[in-house]
């Protein structure tokens, strides 16, 4: 793959009409080692904030040796990139043949549940030919966890009422070999206390079931940097998470686990834009809301943004004076719109490309090909991220070099 100093050096040399994703192996690997040394347990990489299989295999590189994976595509092509890598199927509800085939064929004996039935479920797709049950499985019971202190809620859709995990933590020991506690705070936690209510919680749950506990997974929530949103440092968080973990009801030789999936990718990736059209305060640009910026669009997500000028303006250099976007994507649809605001350049215009940074976590993982969209080179870049939680030092990308001259 062709490596660059940055953006403005790929649009130099290639001048792109298509999106261009701009990769940082370096910002990965940084990443990967951080929670690799510094998190007081075990790291699992979600694997679908980005689960491009060059980055799988810089983070195996650099220290980060389990994946949660959640659905058989995911097993499948993990696997297939790394084969000695350990395999957990977190999703808490999963079809048969998914169990059955990621049990025999690769080797997967951790698995995530939140019903009686999904214990039943992987009871019998992991029962072989001649009817033995599996004896090796290592079950997680998922609870439901407030993500009132996270940007996006995750306590809706999967997790056991407190009120009935004791009884499933008990049917779950009986035929588990390994028994664990997981649970998701939600994406984007601003603040370590996210985790504080929800191991309270698993402590309740561990002192009604009264089974011994051999792993506490405190899930994702791990936060990045974006405008708007400085989240503390990660040794806060863990600090914090340790500190409870040791002070719960579990096993002497019990595991701590976490799922880091936006923390480690986010710096990944950044990708450059084209500006096709200024209407006002509003420019058309060739990605949107079914591609890369789908959360900019859907969740109001504010990425950080830089103005890369094909010439410079009118009188000499450009304007100093920033103003807020918003962006329309390429589509069709009146729904392929991001509100922003995206600060940029007052006199930004069609020609000029925006780098937007920070799209390693559920950016570049999100495009499709809607409307014929959608498409694009993949280039290696190695200057920083816009922003990072592991150089030491915080850029907020709204007050510097917002505007990059080609010449």
């Amino acid at each position: 793959m062709l490596e660059f100093l940055d953006a403005p050096a790929v649009a130099r040399a290639i001048a792109p009409d298509e999106p261009v994703i701009l990769n940082r192996p370096h910002a990965a690997a940084r990443a990967a080692r951080f929670f690799a040394t510094k998190f007081p347990g075990k790291a699992l990489y979600a694997v679908k904030a980005n689960p491009s299989p060059d980055l799988i295999k810089i983070l195996w590189a650099n220290g980060i040796t389990h994946y949660d994976v959640a659905s058989i595509g995911e097993v499948r092509m993990v696997r297939a990139a790394l084969p000695d890598a350990t395999l957990c199927f977190m999703h808490p509800v999963k079809t048969a043949s998914a169990i059955r085939e990621a049990y025999f064929e690769h080797g997967v004996r951790t698995f995530s549940l939140d019903t009686i039935e999904e214990v039943e479920k992987i009871l019998d797709a992991t029962t072989d030919t001649e009817g033995n049950r599996a004896t090796d499985l290592r079950l997680c019971v998922r609870l439901r966890v407030s993500s009132e202190y996270s940007e996006l809620s995750l306590a809706s859709k999967f997790g056991v009422d407190l009120a009935d995990a004791g009884e499933l933590l008990q049917a779950t020991r009986q035929v588990a070999d390994w028994l664990g506690v997981c649970f998701h705070v939600g994406s984007q936690a601003m603040t370590p206390f996210a985790y504080v209510q929800a191991l309270e919680r698993a402590r309740a749950a561990i002192a009604d079931a009264g089974v011994v506990i051999d792993m506490i997974d405190v899930g994702g929530g791990f936060p990045s940097v974006y405008p708007g949103m400085e989240p503390p440092p990660l040794e806060d968080y863990f600090q914090v998470i340790h500190r409870h973990f040791e002070a719960l009801p579990i096993a002497y030789n019990a595991e701590l686990w976490c799922e880091p999936g936006r923390a480690l990718s986010a710096e990944y990736s950044s990708m450059i834009v084209k500006v096709e059209k200024r209407r006002g305060d509003e420019l058309y640009i060739n990605e949107g809301a079914y591609g890369a910026l789908y959360d900019a669009a859907h969740v109001a997500w504010r990425f950080p943004v830089k103005c890369i000028s094909r010439e410079m303006a009118v009188g000499g250099e450009r304007s100093e004076e920033l103003q807020g976007f918003s962006f329309y994507g390429p589509t069709c649809d009146d729904a392929d719109f991001m509100e922003g605001p995206f600060m940029l350049p007052a006199d930004i215009k069609a020609g000029d490309w925006i780098e937007v940074g920070m799209l390693g976590a559920y950016g570049a993982a999100m495009r499709t090909a809607f409307n014929g969209f959608g498409t694009g080179e993949v280039l290696n870049v190695s200057d920083e991220p816009m922003a990072s939680l592991y150089t030491g030092e915080r850029k907020d990308p709204r007050v510097s070099d917002n505007v990059v001259s080609l010449r």
